[in-house]
């Protein structure tokens, strides 16, 4: 190259440098110390409400009196364990029926959200599927109280169902107070509280799905129902498969005040559940420390529910909750 024409051509800046990340675990804590800040007292709160409170399990292996608190009351080692799996005639009736409605609400209520969020998905005009959002999630502002009463003036003896019956000459139907209804009726009252809620997450993975994927698929001829089993649900599977390894987790807790609020109209043969049975154990009955073992038993029983449902979603190439 000439002089002439090196002197024409503009001069480069030179690249700037790459600013070096902080590698040491001191610097990064002294970079992000703001956003630690932020987080304090989220975690404050999480220790406190959340944590603190496992110091409690310690009753199990206590014979607990309240006057006494966890210093003064005598340890009992796994006495209370022994109760439980001695053959209580309580304590099995309430597994039985804990088991029973926990499967109920999985194989029915858990795929309710998915079809809600398709179904919702497909609509084309924005106005209805918002209004239908709105309305889906009304429910789940709501209380239990608020839920089991409309409940109660809908299906009960004086409720509208039977006061339409009447009018028209049949026979009335005993739904609230039947304990042959028990399971279908708490089953049918989380789906209309909780189903829209529980959407908002498969909402929010069907807007992540590429909408080339669709037009590829309409281009080869796939219809509808094609595109939905091909394109949609494994674009959904990972936060399915998440999903439903929580609520194994939760298995075992099916609602403590919606049943609590209906257990005097059926008896407690049909309605007592492990959350009502260390209710009425602990603080109904006194057995604190028997009440505390069945909680302690349940929140093992959950988290080994959780670890396996993951090690099952691993050797199937789900990611599922976390990586081991």
């Amino acid at each position: 190259m000439s002089l002439a024409l090196r002197t024409r051509l503009p001069k480069t800046e030179p690249a700037p440098a790459r600013q070096r990340r902080p590698t040491t675990r001191l610097a990064r804590l002294r970079r992000d110390r703001f956003l630690l800040l932020l987080a304090v007292p989220g975690m404050a709160a999480i220790v406190l409400f959340h944590y603190v409170p496992l110091l409690g399990n310690v009753t199990a292996f206590q014979a607990y009196q309240p006057f006494l608190g966890i210093t003064g009351s005598p340890w009992s080692g796994l006495d209370n364990f022994r109760i439980l799996f001695a053959g209580d005639p309580a304590f099995l009736n309430a597994l039985r029926n804990t088991l029973l409605i926990s499967f109920i609400q999985i194989v029915l209520v858990f795929p309710i959200p998915i079809a809600l969020a398709l179904l919702l998905n497909s609509l084309l005009s924005e106005h209805v599927k918002r209004l239908a959002q709105s309305v889906l999630y009304l429910p789940h502002f709501m209380s239990w109280v608020i839920v089991v009463a409309l409940f109660q003036n809908m299906l009960g003896n004086g409720g509208m169902l039977n006061d339409w019956l009447r009018d028209h000459g049949h026979s009335t139907l005993d739904i609230i107070g039947n304990p042959d209804f028990f399971a279908v009726l708490i089953t049918s009252q989380v789906v209309w509280k909780d189903s829209g809620w529980a959407m908002i997450l498969f909402l929010a993975a069907l807007s992540r799905i590429d909408a080339q994927l669709y037009e590829a698929a309409a281009v080869d001829g796939a219809s509808r129902a094609r595109q939905t089993w091909h394109v949609t649900l494994p674009g959904i599977r990972g936060v399915i498969v998440l999903l439903l390894i929580l609520r194994l987790g939760d298995s075992l807790t099916v609602g403590f005040e919606q049943i609590i609020l209906q257990q005097q109209a059926v008896g407690l043969d049909h309605s007592e559940v492990l959350d009502t049975y260390v209710y009425n154990q602990g603080v109904l009955g006194g057995s604190w420390g028997v009440a505390a073992a069945v909680g302690l038993v349940k929140g093992l029983v959950g988290v080994g529910l959780v670890l396996g449902a993951n090690k099952v979603a691993h050797i199937f190439g789900e990611r599922g909750v976390y990586q081991s």
